[in-house]
């Protein structure tokens, strides 16, 4: 078997599947990964079938060092933060520098930030390629290989447990977590398909809309930018929505232009110098847009908009949200941090090394 691989993908659904034998583990929040290793050849698959191999030189270190001789383990690529009289916690910010063109650079930060590994499948092991065990039986040849792996090369936790895995669903998202993967006993490893299942955390805002993106295809709406107030009443820029269809995009565009109007006037992310004065606006060049068009269209902060989202990094809302409707009826300066549900704070190596423990609180 070799790379590149396509994983076996999960379907998201509302709720977590309940059936006689099912598995549940944390979702991590990284890169998913799979790991070739013959002898001191190793390769790392992203999803995509790129290499992640020269970004990640540390893992490349650890896997020579703690995965079988000849094996392919599928895992998560993640960057865990560790800071003084603070809780570990996923870092997925810190994963993304990784894929940097200068050698240079990519050295640096593994010695900054090094990544860890965490395993959840294994699809070769010897000259056996196990892709038609059921996952039990898979789950089992991987925690006897790994059964003396030690940080940073880790084993997910698992549980079968229904009432351990609501509770971890609950506790895990304050460690930087994503939700719950559930798979089933029987299942084969079949790359490319949605065999498992995924429960994510999602949740509604009402934001201000304070600009738009173009649609990289012409002249009709790309994304909408979302702001929310703080308590001293300054507006940063949390995140996009978008995934609109194309006559959705047409008509975004009539439905924005009255507040296009006027709209550089006082508009309070054309003031001052952005977050080098303390508050975030679009725009600005960040560590992964590289040389995309940033470019944005100023509207009047006077729109209202309900979207969906998953998870906040930070003081933005993590990946796009989602378009709910317009929300007429709420005063802009109502939309703020504030009714925004923050998990607790939860450390990531507790997740790691005492998971079973959490059930009881």
């Amino acid at each position: 078997m070799l790379p590149p691989l396509e994983p076996m993908l999960a379907t998201a659904v509302p709720e977590l599947p309940v059936a006689e034998g099912m598995t549940y583990e944390p979702k991590w929040d990284g890169f998913r990964c799979i790991i070739f290793r013959d002898g001191d050849e190793v390769e790392l698959a992203s999803r995509g079938g790129k290499t992640l191999t020269r970004y990640f030189p540390e893992v490349v270190e650890q896997a020579r060092a703690q995965l079988p001789r000849r094996s392919a383990v599928d895992g998560e690529l993640v960057v865990i933060r560790r800071e003084p009289g603070a809780p570990a916690k996923l870092e997925f910010d810190l994963l993304g520098q990784r894929i940097h063109p200068a050698a240079s650079r990519v050295r640096l930060l593994a010695e900054q930030f090094p990544a860890s590994f965490i395993a959840f499948d294994l699809l070769v092991l010897g000259d056996e390629a196990l892709l038609d065990q059921p996952y039990a039986q898979r789950r089992a040849q991987l925690a006897e290989a790994l059964a003396h792996a030690r940080p940073p090369v880790h084993l997910t936790p698992t549980t079968e447990d229904v009432p351990t895995a609501r509770r971890w669903f609950e506790v895990f998202e304050g460690a930087g977590l994503d939700g719950l993967i559930a798979k089933p006993p029987d299942i084969r490893y079949e790359p490319g398909k949605r065999l498992m299942y995924k429960v994510k955390h999602a949740r509604t805002a009402d934001a201000v809309v304070a600009g738009f993106r173009w649609h990289k295809s012409g002249p009709v709406v790309g994304s909408l930018l979302l702001g929310l107030y703080d308590d001293t009443g300054v507006l940063h820029h949390v995140g996009v929505a978008g995934s609109f269809s194309m006559s959705r995009r047409k008509e975004l565009v009539e439905e924005l232009a009255p507040y296009r109007v006027d709209a550089e006037k006082d508009h309070p992310w054309l003031q001052g110098t952005g977050s080098a004065d303390g508050h975030r606006v679009p725009g600005e060049v960040s560590r992964w847009t590289g040389k995309r068009n940033l470019s944005w269209e100023p509207l009047r902060p006077e729109l209202v908009v309900e979207v969906a989202y998953e998870s906040m990094e930070g003081d933005r809302i993590r990946h796009t949200a989602r378009f709910l409707r317009w929300r007429p009826d709420r005063e802009p300066r109502s939309c703020t941090y504030a009714q925004l549900e923050r998990p607790l704070r939860f450390d990531v190596d507790q997740v790691l090394t005492d998971a079973g423990k959490v059930a009881a609180g």
